[in-house]
């Protein structure tokens, strides 16, 4: 549990981190202006380990090759000077909900497809293509990789990343992304996280103090692995966390002490299963499908089911796709309710 630095302040990420090293255990280096600058990257990076905290950094390489050069040497020293401390590459961001809003910066641009599992086959063959030749050509095929996104899950998990963080920020429903995430997760047997981010475009950014505990609370509660707060202003120059966001990071790290969690077994849980390839922004009743299709009368009746769902299970509740998945295996759930009305009881 720690924090994502995004910001280019060397001295102030050091004051950060003597301020919560005594109540976390990771830090993500997610600013270009220190992961590109080897000498700002090992400074950081000495200073964080130093202090027993493990870290990964943001990777995104540049089209020069002096940095990707530095880069790599950089990551080819990785493992014999920081050990197990480095837990790997956190790779671009947020690729899934880019690719449903039409983003500038998306894994397929001015694209079309003849239906939704047309659409999947092409985001997770480009997708992986982008992680293969652009971060593992250059730095490796051995580096975990993770990412933070907030929609899409299943099929970044698919087109290769190892961890994936749900974002828990606006006024989105955080257990319906817990739901996305962990079912996603928990099928293709990967590791899930939460990246609490913000919450007001301007400052403060993050809800209050009491609000980020609560989130912290949610997501550990709800099993993840990995819980981090995004930390920096719109111009990635410095902390956004106050001094009652410090405290409900305080508060958390006890409250995790004093309430171990039992095992993530999902046989507690229900799996709702949805269509081969629905990606579905699932952010109100007119979000629309891989940015190309409108939503329609299916997708509110999808809606309206998930919702239910929700409610009636709670944190129970682990939604995945039609994907593959073999007849009468519940992968662990108690039940799993189809789309099409149809169930799997264990």
């Amino acid at each position: 549990m720690g924090v994502d630095v995004a910001y280019d302040n060397v001295t102030e990420i050091k004051q950060l981190v003597d301020e919560i090293s005594p109540y976390t255990n990771l830090i993500v280096i997610g600013s270009q202006g220190i992961t590109f600058d080897v000498a700002k990257l090992n400074e950081v990076c000495s200073y964080i380990y130093d202090r027993g905290i493990d870290f990964m950094i943001y990777m995104h390489p540049e089209n020069t090759s002096e940095r990707i050069e530095g880069q790599r040497q950089w990551l080819a020293e990785a493992k014999t000077r920081w050990g197990q401390s480095f837990l790997g590459l956190y790779a671009f961001d947020e690729p899934g909900g880019r690719q449903l809003d039409n983003d500038e910066y998306t894994a397929l641009k001015d694209w079309s497809a003849n239906n939704f599992t047309d659409a999947a086959n092409q985001y997770i063959s480009r997708m992986n293509t982008i992680l293969q030749h652009v971060i593992k050509y250059n730095y490796g095929d051995d580096w975990p990789l993770m990412t933070s996104d907030y929609a899409l899950y299943w099929f970044n998990y698919k087109a290769g990343y190892d961890v994936v963080f749900a974002e828990f920020g606006w006024n989105y429903s955080r257990q319906l992304n817990v739901a996305l995430a962990r079912g996603a997760a928990n099928v293709q047997g990967r590791d899930w996280g939460v990246m609490i981010t913000w919450t007001y475009t301007q400052p403060p950014y993050l809800g209050s103090g009491k609000e980020l505990y609560d989130d912290l609370v949610l997501a550990y509660e709800n099993g993840a692995k990995y819980i981090l707060i995004f930390d920096t202003n719109e111009n990635y120059t410095h902390t956004t966390l106050q001094p009652e966001h410090r405290d409900a990071l305080k508060r958390f790290w006890q409250y995790a002490v004093d309430n171990p969690r039992p095992s993530a077994s999902p046989t507690d849980r229900v799996a709702y299963v949805l269509p081969n390839g629905y990606a579905y922004g699932f952010r109100g009743p007119y979000d629309k499908i891989w940015g190309l299709w409108q939503a329609d009368d299916f997708s509110f009746a999808i809606s309206t089911e998930v919702g239910g769902l929700i409610n009636k299970y709670q944190n129970r509740l682990d939604i995945i796709y039609d994907d593959g998945l073999e007849a009468n295996n519940t992968y662990g759930y108690s039940q799993m309710i189809f789309w099409n009305g149809t169930s799997y009881i264990q």
